[in-house]
């Protein structure tokens, strides 16, 4: 397969999941392999437990068996109806992001009414994943809905935008690779994640002590912030220069400028994968 035709399959999977995007798998499987590496055995013990009852999610062709399919599973559900047609998951498609505005000062308040947003939701399931009392089914979607959802919010354009939601009006080449339906989103969802994480060094490993007490420090607003400010940093790259002017018809990002950003979606990657490692010990690691 020449790496034209790859990119060309990455983009048609990027693509296919709608106008609110998705954080392609190979983010999600590495934020969530990050994740397993660094959590406490009891953790992991609870964990597969849980995912031992996934089959009452009743979705077989969304299987919930490991951690990694558990963080796509959200994705996955999209398109699943019931017997009358209607979506069964249509009530969580705008979970998973939220569009705070990068030309204005941070304010999470309109993107998350009614708690309709990624933050807002990250939260929600911790609570239910920690609940004992809760049901298999719940605690099994609940695990499913975080794990993605941590990784969801690492992805900077689904936690910023100009009005273009996330960056999927912003029609953008990358490189020499340039198909009319790419776009800015799909480029962080898709293209340049598979890049920034096939890198050397490899991510997912065991992260020293201080490394993951610095990286997974903070609260769900302050982690938004951080993605917020990243989302800033992606479209000033992208714009070369101010990025709250004007849009053009398509954006260019040079091989220069996907050097620049690999850093940034690494490290978001890391932070994400560190991060819900805490949040799934907290919940997790007594059972």
């Amino acid at each position: 397969m020449t790496w034209l035709t790859r990119i060309a399959a990455l983009l048609a999977l990027t693509l296919a999941t709608g106008p609110a995007g998705a954080f392609w798998e190979y983010g999600h499987e590495t934020v969530a392999s990050i994740a397993w590496a660094n959590v406490k055995p009891a953790t992991r013990t609870a964990v597969r437990r849980i995912l031992a009852r996934q089959a009452a999610l009743d979705t077989p062709t969304c299987p919930a068996r490991t951690i990694e399919e558990a963080s796509v599973w959200p994705d996955c559900v999209k398109p699943l109806k019931d017997a009358a047609g209607k979506s069964r998951f249509g009530y969580a498609y705008s979970w998973h992001y939220q569009n705070v505005s990068i030309c204005e000062p941070f304010d999470l308040q309109p993107a998350c009414k009614d708690g309709d947003c990624v933050s807002v939701q990250i939260d929600r399931q911790r609570r239910i994943l920690a609940d004992r009392g809760a049901t298999p089914k719940d605690r099994a979607m609940a695990l499913a809905f975080l794990v993605h959802f941590v990784g969801d919010l690492h992805q900077p354009l689904h936690a910023g935008d100009k009005g273009d939601r996330g960056g999927n009006d912003a029609k953008a080449d990358y490189g020499i690779y340039a198909p009319d339906r790419l776009n800015l989103h799909s480029v962080w969802d898709g293209l340049l994640a598979e890049r920034a994480i096939s890198a050397p060094p490899p991510l997912v490993k065991r992260y020293p002590v201080a490394t993951r007490r610095r990286l997974e420090a903070g609260s769900v607003t302050d982690w938004s912030r951080e993605s917020w400010q990243a989302a800033h940093t992606a479209y000033a790259v992208a714009m070369h220069g101010e990025p709250c002017q004007p849009t053009p018809a398509r954006l260019h990002l040079t091989d220069a400028d996907v050097q620049q950003l690999q850093p940034l979606m690494r490290d978001e990657v890391v932070k994400g994968g560190l991060r819900l490692a805490r949040l799934l010990d907290a919940a997790l690691a007594r059972g």
